[in-house]
Formats: structure tokens, sequence, C-alpha cells
């Protein structure tokens, strides 16, 4: 590596997305004075809105809530298309001085702290070039699935078909689908995304699925947003519908843990409305699971729905066989013509971005360690990993997290340590899963996950207002080490 000793800085925040651009503001609206850096791996600002660029890519999740409750989100629709979410985040940058803390095309490798100078050594690929840096803290925006890969099941005889397969994660720009019989392997956000924006041009679209998915129509834009945006200030009007937002959001989730039987019964009677008469509603659209084991999937106005019920798309609902030369067959037997086929089949979990971490040369196994106020991690010393919601929007969560970590550096500096650190003192709580869902893709990352415990601060909940009541009292010293 070529070390380079003046490249030191207070903070390394790893990751240009909505949590890197959160984490950045907040550290510095805490501690003015900080020098940090951001780096990030892909060549523009993103994150998971710049490389997601399949067609009809949008939140899944209102955009009041998943934009910066600091700067007020222009737009009235209560959910956003992928590019307006990316021109937004460029913009934040630029206007609140962030952009000339970022260096793009900058990959970290690895990241080594050292308790004799409590300094993270970071190890940098810089447009292919091997670099080396040094921080007091690194901060991980990382997100929690890979970038470079997606989950992709091997199906059989998929060699001998003459179509074109391609993953959402890396949509081809030049792909042709106009005329052309689509199949959609899946049934999450993605494939539900995707069908409404390809049937207007496709032939036809045939979503194949092993199981249904649970699905919530929610409408693009609504009276009281209008209203208060009209007559409100700009930061009123956000403030107030972001929170009129994540109460419906959490409200339905409650609903659902609570009264199973009732949530099953209010999501079919939505099909029903939406799905012409007869349609076999309890075979493609009545999940074996209850509501909220695995995320919730938003249908704008229904539109997913929609395309079903004017025959521009179907449902199959059933187990892949084989491919053949011109498309998939199913175990009932039937085969699914396709031109193209779309393996919307998830994402490849893993934390810290796949970033090799080690204190005093001694590998960090992330699934070794639990998770403390869901983003330190025991006996890691001046780290943190920002995470949002799996059942409410991403930034509740990381803007909670990004507050308390520029508190607690805030801490630090004002205390004169240099070292800091949540530790169990040896104690060895209960583990449960970081993300509480039943999906496949979180179950497929095993120990490769942090863990959580029963009891705070050990505890990952997922309760935006629990959470928010919790961050007012927030002591930055409980079962915190510092030197």
């Amino acid at each position: 590596m070529v070390h380079n000793e003046s490249e030191s800085f207070d903070v390394l925040i790893v990751g240009a997305g909505l949590s890197g651009i959160d984490a950045a503001y907040r550290l510095r609206e805490r501690n003015p004075e900080l020098n940090y850096l951001m780096v990030e791996r892909r060549e523009q600002i993103g994150g998971t809105w710049d490389l997601f660029r399949y067609p009809g890519v949008r939140s899944d999740s209102d955009i009041f809530t998943l934009s910066f409750p600091w700067n007020p989100w222009r737009g009235d629709r209560t959910m956003a298309e992928g590019d307006e979410i990316r021109d937004y985040l460029e913009s934040t940058a630029r206007d609140f001085g962030i952009y000339p803390h970022i260096r793009f095309s900058t990959e970290v490798v690895s990241a080594d702290f050292d308790t004799d100078t409590d300094l993270w050594t970071v190890d940098l690929l810089v447009n292919g070039e091997p670099r080396t840096i040094t921080t007091r803290f690194l901060y991980l925006c990382t997100g929690y699935y890979r970038y470079d890969a997606a989950y992709r099941p091997d199906f059989p005889g998929e060699d001998e078909f003459s179509g074109t397969i391609v993953h959402p994660q890396f949509w081809p720009e030049d792909l042709d689908y106009a005329g052309k019989k689509v199949v959609v392997i899946g049934s999450g956000a993605t494939a539900v995304t995707l069908i409404p924006a390809m049937a207007p041009d496709a032939g036809h679209v045939t979503m194949l699925q092993r199981s249904p998915t649970y699905m919530f129509p929610q409408p693009w834009s609504d009276p009281m947003t209008r209203l208060a945006q009209r007559f409100l200030p700009k930061q009123l009007a956000h403030d107030l519908i972001r929170y009129r937002n994540a109460t419906i959001t959490l409200s339905l989730f409650l609903f659902c843990r609570r009264f199973p039987n009732a949530a099953r019964k209010f999501f079919r009677r939505l099909a029903m409305h939406y799905l012409p008469k007869g349609y076999d509603v309890d075979t493609h659209f009545k999940p074996a699971y209850a509501p909220w084991d695995q995320r919730l999937c938003v249908i704008p106005d229904g539109d997913f729905y929609k395309t079903i019920a004017d025959g521009s798309a179907e449902v199959v609902t059933d187990t892949i066989a084989r491919f053949t030369p011109t498309g998939i067959e199913v175990s009932s037997g039937r085969e699914l013509e396709a031109d193209v086929v779309v393996t919307a089949t998830g994402l490849d979990l893993i934390a810290f971005g796949g970033i090799a971490l080690s204190v005093d040369g001694r590998a960090v196994e992330p699934g070794e360690h639990y998770g403390y106020r869901a983003y330190l991690l025991n006996d890691v010393p001046n780290f943190a990993w920002s995470v949002g919601y799996t059942n409410a929007s991403w930034t509740l969560r990381v803007d909670l997290t990004s507050k308390a970590v520029a508190d607690l550096i805030a801490h630090m500096r004002s205390e004169g340590f240099t070292r800091a650190y949540p530790t169990l003192e040896g104690r060895k709580p209960a583990a449960h899963a970081f993300f509480e869902l039943d999906s496949g893709y979180v179950k497929r990352a095993g120990d490769r996950l942090p863990k959580a415990a029963d009891q705070a601060p050990w505890q990952v909940r997922h309760n935006a207002f629990l959470d928010a009541i919790d961050a007012r009292r927030y002591d930055v010293t409980e079962e915190m080490y510092f030197s």
C-alpha cells in the first residue's frame, strides 16, 4: 500500500447515499469543526438510487419520511421515482456543502484499528490504485446488501434458453423488450414495480411466483399533503406530513402484528376490490405467512392489480421445473413462453459493505458481535454502522443513528477521549436476528449480520416512535467504555 501520512481525518464516512449524506450533515451540525471525508466506490452520489435503473424504479416507502427532515421534499406525491431521489440527493449534497468532502471511485477494502494509537488505518482502492489513510472514527453508511452481486439461484436448463436473462440490479441500458413476452421471476417489491412499468410496451408480462406476497395499494398523492404544502411554511408542512405518514405506517404494522387474521382479511378484500370478479385471489394473493413476517409491498394507486385486471400481465403461482429454449416449464407442466426473463430473486445481504474489519490485526466477524442501539458493535472501538428500518422508511432510523453518533463524537472530543465502544463485559445474552423478517434474503444472510439481544441498549427494535423517544433521553455513556 502507498502511505500518505498527511491523509488523516477525524471521521471517515463510507458511502454517499441517503445514509452517508445524512451522516455528513448531522456530524457537522453537532461538531462544526469536524474534519471528515466521505468516500464512494461509485462515480456519483445516490447509493441504491444510483445503482438500480430498472423500469419504474421508485421508493417503496413514502418520500416524506425517506427524505431528510432537515431538507424538505419539494414534490407533492407520496412516493418518488428513482431519478427524482437521485436528483434530490445530488442537490442536497451541493446545497449543504457536503459535495467537496466526497471522493468518488474510492473503494474501502479493509480497515484495522490500532489500540496503541487509537486510529483506524484504512486501505483503499482509488480508481484501482492502492492508497492508505487514517481516521479517528469509522462510520459505515454502506447499506446491508452487496452492490457487486445479487442473489441469483441457478435454474435447471437455463443454458438452453435462447432469450435474454437479466437481473434488475444490473439492468442493461439497451434492453429492448417492446412487443416481447416477458417472465418476471419473483413476487417482491422489485417484481411488483417492474410489471406495471414494462406492461405497456411488452407484448405480455407474466409474474412467476413461488408464493404470494401481501400488497397494499396506496395513493400516489393525497389532498392533505397538497393543502399543507400550499398553506403552511415549507418546513412545517414537511414535518407535519412526515409525522402523519410515519404514524400511518407504524399503525398499519402494529395492526398486522397484533391482529394477523383481521389483517389477512383486510388485504384479501383489497385484492378482490381491484381484481376482476371471480379472480383466484386465494391462489395468487393469499400468503401462507402472517402479514409483516415478510415485507409488505406497496403498490401506488393499485397499479400492479390494475395491470393484472386489464390482462396485460398475469400471475402464475408455481415452481420452476426447468428452462426450455423458448421459456420456462413450471412444475404443473405448463410452459411460459418468454423472450426475456427477469430474475427479481432478491438481494445478497452482507454487513459493512463487505469491508474486512480488524482490531489489532484480529478479524471482526459481524456474526460474533451484538448491535448496540442498532449502530455500534460490542468491543469494536470508534466504529458505527448505519442501517434503517425494515418496516418503515430507511431514513427514519439512519437519521436517529447519525445524531447519536454525532453526540458520541462530541462527548469524546469534549472529554478528551480517543477511544469509545460499547461492551457486554463478557456477557452473552440470548441472540435474536438483527432484522426481524422471515424473508429468504434475510435467512440466507445467516451469521453474516450482527446479532441483537432482547434488552436495551442491545435490542434492535423496529419501532420508529419508541426509538425517537429513547433518542431524546439518550445516555451516551450507557454500557460504554471510554479511554
